[in-house]
């Protein structure tokens, strides 16, 4: 499954809506999603949401999908 995750690349500011940015991660559960995602220090998760049917077809259509991978 494809997860949309909104963060904030730092963990030192206060979060603002204009600094919010999204990745896309492909996997089982919301709970590995941002698992996946915590495994970065900076990264200060805002909100996970999965993607399914038109929803994910509409982000897909987004010159900015891509599917971040960890390793």
């Amino acid at each position: 499954m494809i997860f949309k995750v909104l963060y904030q690349d730092s963990m030192k500011r206060t979060p603002r809506r204009e600094t919010t940015k999204s990745m896309y991660v492909e996997a089982n559960t919301e709970v590995e999603a941002r698992s996946m995602v915590e495994s970065v220090p900076d990264y200060n998760i805002e909100y996970v949401e999965p993607l399914e049917g038109n929803h994910l077809e509409y982000e897909k259509k987004s010159p900015d999908f891509e599917i971040t991978e960890f390793k």
